[in-house]
C-alpha cells in the first residue's frame, strides 16, 4: 500500500510539472509573439501577423492557469527587470526560438548582414526605453542574462541572449556549463541521525527567519566528520526546498578576475535554481594564504545561501555567521544504525552490535557500507546471516564477547584510517605463541588486552566516561633494548585484539615548523580514532623526550608539542603504545599517564633456547641444529631471527 501510494504521488509529481512545462511553453510563446508584432510594425513591406482568430493570447489567462509563475515573470522578479529590459531580453530569445525574427531584423536595420537585436533597435522600438539598462552594473549585463557581441559601437554590437538563460525560459534546469566540473549536486541521504538532524532544522530555522542577505547567516560546520556535514547541509536545504551543490575550496579560482566572474555566474545560478552552496574547506589548510584569500573573499562577497565546512573556524568580519560543531554518532546512535542497517537480520546480532560499536565509531554511510559488503559476500554463496537460534555458536569469538567475524572485518576495512604519508600498517598472524617472555611481562600484555575488550563495559554501562572524559585513553610503554620483542609484542596483541595495528613514522610527524608536528599527531589520532586502530610509536622518546626549560622560542613550541600529545594520548579510544630503548630519556609526565609499563628484559640463555626452538617454521629442515649451543649465543631475539633467516 506504502509503495503504490508513493508511485501515485510520484505520478501526480510527473503530471504537474508537464501541465507546468506546457502551459509556460505558451505563455514564452504568447509573449514573444507581441515583442514580433511590435517588431513588424518597423519592419518595410512588413505587416503584423495576429494569430487565428485575431486574437493574441492574453498573458494573464494562461498565468492563471499555471500552478506556478511563469518562468519569465519569476526572472524579471528575482533580478529586478524592468519592462523595457524584459522585452529586450525577449527580442534576443526570440532570435533563438523563433525564425521570424531574424528576417525582421535584418529588414528593420535595412543590412542583410545584420539578422540580430542591438541596443539602439531596441531604444528605437521597445516601449519605455532607458539607456542605464546596458550599464555594466544593471541587471542585464551585471548578471550575465545578456552578452554583448564585437562591434564598431555600444550600440550596434550584437545582442545574444546567454544559454543557461534562455533554456531557463523554456522551462529547462540544468546546471550552467561554466559551473559544471566545479560544483557538484548533493541529494539528502534521509539516514540522519537525531543529533544531526537537530542541526539540520537549526540551520533550516536560521535561514528561514532572515529577511534580506545583510541578515542573511553564513553556516559553518565544524569538525573531522566531512560526510555528516555535507548530509546535514543537505536535509537542512531539503527542508527549505532548495537545491544544495558543493564545491572543494580547492578549485576556488584564485585569480581575483576568475573569482569574480565565478560568484556572479554562481548567485545567478543560485537564483535560478533556488540552490545553496557548500564551500568545503576539510582539506584545506589555514596556511594556503591565496587559496585563503580566496575564501575569505568569497563568503563575505557572494550572495545567496553559503554553508562552509572545515575542520577548524574561520574568521568572518562583515557577515552574521552560524558556527555548529559536529560530532560522530553517539553509541545509542550508532545502535540504532545497525538496527536499521542489518534490517530482519538484526535479532540475530544483539550481542554483536554492542561490540561493534564498542569498538568502532562510524557514521551512518560507512555502517551501511560494511552491511552491504557482507550481504554482498552471502548472495555470492559464502555463507549466510545467524539465524537467532545460532547466534552463540555463529557469534562466540577469542574477542572476549560476541561477533560476527566477517562483519568485524568489514568495519575494520571500512573504518581503516588513510594514514599512508604518517604511518605504515602491519599486517602480521603473530600469536601468544610466537612471543617469548618471562610469565609477569606475559600476564601484564593480556591485562592490556583485557583492558580494551572490556572498556566499553566500564566506560559506558558503569558510567566512567560519565563521570569523567580524562584519563580513559588505554596507554603501554614497552621498554627495553633493541631486539628484544617489543613491536612483536604489539603485533600479537593487535591480532589477538583483531585490530589493524600501525607504525607510526616519526620523521614524517615530527617537523621543523612550528605547529606541524601537532597538526601530523592530530591527523594521525583522528584518522585511528574510528577504527580504534593499535598505535605503535616505535622509538617514541625522539617525539615524547622530556619538556625542558623555556630558553629559546623553540623551546616553547616543543614542550607544547609534549603536552598536545599528552591530552590527545588520554583521550584516544584506542590503545597506543609506546617503545623506547631509553626510558629514562621519556619525559615524567607521560610514566605518570601511562597505564601500563612492560619492561622487556635481554633474553637469558633459558629464554634464548626457547626462542631458537620457535623462530623455525615447520618445513624449514633443522636435523643437527644444536639448539642448546646456539642458545649460549648473546643476542636478543631480534638477532636471534635474522640468524636463523640467514642460515636458511
Amino acid at each position: 500500500m506504502t509503495n503504490q501510494l508513493a508511485q501515485t504521488n510520484l505520478s501526480i509529481d510527473e503530471k504537474a510539472a508537464s501541465d507546468w512545462y506546457t502551459a509556460n511553453q505558451r505563455y514564452l510563446a504568447a509573449a514573444l509573439q507581441g515583442v514580433r508584432m511590435r517588431l513588424e510594425q518597423y519592419a518595410p513591406q512588413s505587416e503584423p501577423k495576429l494569430p487565428e482568430g485575431n486574437q493574441q493570447p492574453s498573458l494573464a489567462s494562461i498565468a492563471a492557469t499555471m500552478t506556478l509563475p511563469p518562468a519569465l515573470e519569476t526572472l524579471c522578479v528575482n533580478f529586478g527587470l524592468s519592462a523595457f529590459e524584459r522585452d529586450l531580453l525577449l527580442c534576443c530569445a526570440g532570435l533563438e526560438l523563433d525564425s521570424a525574427f531574424a528576417p525582421l531584423y535584418a529588414a528593420i536595420q535595412g543590412d542583410p548582414q545584420r539578422p540580430y537585436p542591438t541596443f539602439s533597435l531596441a531604444l528605437a522600438i521597445l516601449p519605455e526605453a532607458h539607456w542605464s539598462a546596458l550599464t555594466p552594473g544593471a541587471p542585464l549585463r551585471r548578471w550575465r542574462l545578456l552578452d554583448l557581441g564585437a562591434g564598431n559601437t555600444l550600440t550596434t554590437s550584437p545582442l545574444r541572449i546567454d544559454e543557461r538563460v534562455l533554456h531557463y525560459l523554456a522551462g529547462i534546469q540544468q546546471l550552467d556549463d561554466r559551473l559544471a566540473g566545479l560544483v557538484d549536486r548533493l541529494e539528502p541521504d534521509n539516514k540522519l541521525v537525531p543529533t544531526h538532524a537537530q542541526l539540520a532544522e537549526q540551520i533550516a530555522h536560521g535561514w528561514a527567519k532572515s529577511t534580506s542577505f545583510v541578515t542573511l547567516p553564513v553556516i559553518q560546520l565544524c569538525g573531522p566528520e566531512s560526510a555528516a556535514k555535507q548530509s546535514i547541509a543537505a536535509a537542512a536545504c531539503a527542508q527549505l526546498g532548495l537545491v544544495l551543490y558543493s564545491m572543494a575550496a580547492q578549485v576556488l579560482p584564485s585569480d581575483p578576475r576568475e573569482l569574480e566572474a565565478f560568484m556572479r555566474f554562481w548567485e545567478r545560478e543560485a537564483t535560478l535554481s533556488k540552490a545553496a552552496l557548500l564551500l568545503d574547506c576539510d582539506e584545506q589548510a589555514l596556511t594556503d594564504a591565496p587559496r585563503t584569500h580566496a575564501i575569505a573573499r568569497l563568503i563575505e562577497g557572494v550572495g545567496g545561501l553559503l554553508i562552509i565546512t572545515g575542520r577548524e573556524r574561520r574568521p568572518v568580519q562583515r557577515r552574521p555567521i552560524i558556527s555548529l560543531d559536529v560530532t560522530k554518532p553517539s553509541a545509542s546512535e550508532q545502535r540504532q544504525l545497525w538496527q536499521q542497517a542489518l534490517g530482519p537480520a538484526a535479532p540475530a546480532f544483539n550481542g554483536a552490535v554492542e561490540t561493534l560499536v564498542a569498538q568502532f565509531s562510524l557514521n551512518a554511510p560507512t555502517i551501511y557500507a560494511a552491511v552491504a559488503t557482507v550481504a554482498e559476500q552471502l548472495n555470492n554463496g559464502q555463507g549466510d546471516w545467524p539465524e537467532h537460534s545460532q547466534a552463540v555458536a555463529a557469534l562466540d569469538s577469542p574477542h572476549g564477547a560476541p561477533f560476527y567475524r566477517p562483519l568485524w572485518e568489514a568495519c575494520r576495512v571500512q573504518a581503516r584510517p588513510r594514514l599512508d604519508d604518517l604511518a605504515q600498517r602491519i599486517t602480521s598472524q603473530t600469536t601468544w605463541a610466537d612471543l617469548v617472555l618471562p610469565e609477569t611481562q606475559r600476564q601484564t600484555l593480556r591485562e592490556v588486552a583485557v583492558h580494551v575488550r572490556q572498556r566499553a563495559t566500564v566506560y559506558e554501562q558503569w558510567g566512567f566516561a560519565a563521570k569523567s572524559g580524562r584519563g580513559l585513553g588505554i596507554s603501554a610503554l614497552f621498554a627495553g633494548s633493541s631486539g628484544t620483542g617489543k613491536t612483536l609484542a604489539a603485533e600479537v596483541l593487535a591480532n589477538e585484539l583483531h585490530l589493524d595495528l600501525y607504525r607510526i613514522d616519526l620523521s614524517q610527524v615530527v617537523s621543523k615548523y612550528i605547529g606541524e608536528t601537532e597538526k601530523n599527531l592530530r591527523r594521525v589520532f583522528d584518522a585511528a580514532e574510528e577504527g580504534g586502530a593499535v598505535l605503535l610509536f616505535d622509538e617514541a622518546d625522539a617525539l615524547f623526550g622530556k619538556r625542558s626549560e623555556v630558553k629559546y622560542i623553540h623551546d616553547r613550541y616543543a614542550n607544547i608539542e609534549v603536552s598536545y600529545l599528552l591530552q590527545r594520548m588520554e583521550a584516544y579510544r584506542g590503545l597506543a603504545i609506546l617503545t623506547t630503548n631509553m626510558k629514562n630519556a621519556l619525559d615524567p609526565a607521560f610514566l605518570r599517564r601511562i597505564r601500563f609499563i612492560v619492561n622487556f628484559p635481554f633474553p637469558d640463555a633459558a629464554k634464548r633456547a626457547e626462542i631458537w626452538s620457535r623462530i623455525f617454521p615447520q618445513a624449514t629442515p633443522t636435523d643437527g641444529l644444536d639448539l642448546a649451543r646456539l642458545a649460549r649465543l648473546n643476542v636478543a631475539g631480534g638477532n636471534i631471527r635474522n640468524i636463523a633467516l640467514n642460515g636458511a
